[in-house]
């Protein structure tokens, strides 16, 4: 291996401000972005906006992305090959569905130099620590990231800046992590307009089954329980679609090998989760059955209650591009 490719340079960033040109950010030399469709490309934009980055390398599979990217302006470079993409990177965000993570950071580990910083935007964190851990390099240091931002779209041109402003980015560091390290990640998520919020990782991905996993499992599933419906109706699902099925339609809509490997990665938390749904569930099927509509009305109360909670809390409708971007 020679010096180039594990140095020892500290990460060492100079400060520049955010967009609301309040806040003092880290600039990195260079980041590589492991994936680069709606939450990496989103992350590129905000990079370029707030020119935290002195270059951006993207890595994607094909070369319909590749291509996609470098006439969007949102990298300097493109590569097939993650690798080439992280070598020399202070900065390394993997940005893939999570099954893929522990491949990447076998086939980068051998490129990364002292004081790289390794972090990600999965949405279950346990499996990224598990998966990154066995692969880290002495001297490079693993802050798992999840902002809790999205859309159902997908792909570098979905991407705008604007994304993560006034969500939750949720960093879960193991004990011992360079305290500099989680700093500069913390930083980078702030000046992107999240709010950062530290957490254990096994805590986290409990939380996420709640709030997000489960829901999407719901969605999946009834969205495809009136597409089974859709014959025996002639097509009367789809026609008459109210705004509940048409938001649950959307969700339904997210990427399904993301998806796919969220429901397995943190499949413990999910089916506990999937379990006291069940139970809840079947406490309104009796209530429904016998007739009480004192339970229905309890239940509904309260969670209109919740819904106002999350208005008030601006956690409530999806984030917007400006326009232009």
């Amino acid at each position: 291996m020679n010096s180039a490719s594990r140095g020892e340079r500290a990460v060492t960033p100079r400060g520049v401000h955010s967009h609301d040109g309040t806040t003092q950010r880290p600039r990195f030399a260079q980041v590589a972005l492991i994936g680069i469709g709606l939450i990496g490309s989103s992350l590129a934009r905000v990079l370029r906006r707030d020119g935290m980055a002195e270059r951006i390398v993207a890595c994607a599979r094909t070369e319909a992305t590749r291509a996609k990217v470098m006439e969007l302006g949102i990298a300097d470079a493109v590569t097939a090959d993650p690798a080439a993409a992280a070598a020399g990177a202070d900065l390394v965000v993997i940005c893939t569905p999570l099954g893929a993570y522990a491949d990447i950071m076998a086939a980068i580990a051998p490129v990364l130099s002292k004081g790289t910083i390794i972090s990600d935007v999965g949405s279950a964190k346990l499996c990224v620590i598990r998966d990154c851990t066995p692969f880290l390099p002495e001297g490079v240091h693993l802050v798992p990231a999840h902002p809790v931002a999205g859309t159902e779209h997908s792909g570098p041109e979905a991407g705008f800046a604007e994304l993560f402003d006034g969500r939750w980015c949720i960093l879960t560091p193991a004990a011992g992590t360079d305290q500099g390290a989680i700093d500069m990640v913390a930083s980078m998520w702030r000046a992107a307009g999240s709010k950062v919020e530290m957490m254990d990782a096994k805590h986290h991905d409990l939380v996420l089954a709640v709030t997000s996993h489960l829901p999407h499992l719901i969605a999946f599933n009834i969205v495809g329980t009136a597409a089974d419906l859709e014959a025996v109706t002639e097509s009367e699902v789809i026609k008459y679609s109210a705004g509940g099925f048409r938001d649950f339609t959307r969700i339904a809509a997210s990427d399904p090998v993301m998806w796919r490997d969220i429901f397995l990665a943190n499949r413990e938390a999910v089916l506990e989760m999937l379990s006291r749904f069940n139970e809840d569930l079947a406490r309104l099927q009796r209530a429904i059955r016998w007739g009480d509509g004192e339970t229905l009305r309890d239940l509904f109360t309260r969670t209109r209650r919740i819904r106002r909670e999350i208005i008030d809390s601006g956690q409530a409708g999806p984030p917007q591009a400006k326009p232009g971007d």
